[in-house]
């Protein structure tokens, strides 16, 4: 399997984030590259690069004073007296039908969701690179591969049209799912990550055209809690196009598997032409975050039972962090998918 990866991926490297009340050091750092690299390479998969296919895939997905916000707001926030190296909102709008502000301060706040998504002079450029691997591996497909994998880091899942989140600010996973409806596919979208992709669901939730589901920690008392319970099913055209599956914290591969079985239960009735699966590995046993127990071997299982649609499907790595077994989840997620794959 081709594996797409952006060198400007590890410019990124935020300092510390706000989780549950505690700022603590930021995990998702420039070295899940190196680790989930390494892992690829050393299952025998083709590392390559993206060609540059532009800004017009992001807009497809991004507003344009989002897309020019992200670009310049570092520029522009180090220019206020005694600012911070990173930007960091102290504001937020109540809808996002709020008023437009021109500070940078409250630019900040309207476009940044949390204190999980620090922005620091090197992160538009990361973000910009990883979309762009996104792009190329659809494209891949488009070109006749079976699947690929698009090492995009920074993720994407929890970023909006127009809004950062969790880590996230242009979202890789929609922004490949666009590129394939560009080109006449009929897609779905798989996430597997152990957080709810709301910023995808949100991106699609008011059209018919791609289907999104997402397996996920139980946001009753996990992150991103406003969103990602099992009654959001889509709105206007949408409407019956979305399905969150929702699991109990502590859950492990049995439970996992019987959730996945509903969701390509539904992904099959949607009939699509290809796939695109928002490959969170953070929902491992080991995983920092804790919130649920796939194991090693459950990670091969999931990749076996999707490869199984039969479908042209792109892998875009979203969220797993460093511990011991990243590195093994990943290969034996690929590994797995490929000899599943008919």
């Amino acid at each position: 399997m081709k594996v797409v990866f952006h060198e400007d991926s590890r410019r990124h490297h935020p300092v510390s984030f706000l989780v549950n009340g505690v700022m603590r050091d930021c995990l998702e750092v420039p070295e899940r590259c190196d680790v989930l690299l390494g892992a690829a390479r050393a299952a025998g998969h083709e590392i390559v690069a993206p060609d540059e296919h532009g800004r017009g895939p992001l807009a497809a997905i991004h507003t344009a004073e989002y897309l020019q916000f992200l670009e310049h707001i570092h520029t522009r926030w180090r220019r206020i007296e005694g600012a911070s190296e990173e930007v960091l909102p102290n504001v937020h709008p109540d809808s996002r039908r709020a008023g437009y502000p021109k500070s940078a301060a409250g630019q900040a706040g309207f476009h940044m969701a949390d204190l999980a998504c620090p922005i620091g002079a090197e992160t538009w450029r990361a973000a910009y690179g990883s979309a762009q691997a996104a792009i190329a591996g659809a494209r891949l497909l488009l070109a006749g591969e079976r699947s690929a994998y698009a090492l995009c880091r920074p993720p994407g899942h929890h970023a909006f049209r127009d809004l950062a989140g969790g880590f996230c600010y242009l979202n890789n996973t929609a922004i490949a799912a666009q590129v394939l409806r560009d080109a006449s596919r009929r897609v779905a979208v798989l996430d597997v990550d152990l957080h709810h992709g709301n910023g995808t669901q949100g991106i699609f939730y008011q059209r018919g055209d791609v289907l999104t589901v997402s397996i996920h920690a139980d946001p009753a008392r996990f992150y991103p809690f406003f969103w990602g319970h099992a009654g959001e099913r889509g709105e206007g055209p949408g409407l019956g196009q979305n399905l969150n599956l929702p699991l109990e914290r502590g859950s492990g591969d049995a439970v996992f598997l019987e959730a996945l079985e509903a969701a390509l239960v539904r992904i099959r009735a949607h009939a699509p032409d290809a796939l695109v699966v928002a490959l969170g590995l953070d929902a491992s046993q080991t995983d920092p975050f804790g919130g649920l127990a796939v194991t090693t071997d459950g990670f091969a299982r999931i990749a076996e039972a999707i490869a199984g649609l039969g479908l042209p499907s792109l892998l875009v790595q979203e969220g797993g962090y460093l511990s011991d077994e990243l590195g093994a989840n990943l290969a034996a997620f690929l590994g797995a998918f490929e000899a599943a794959a008919p």
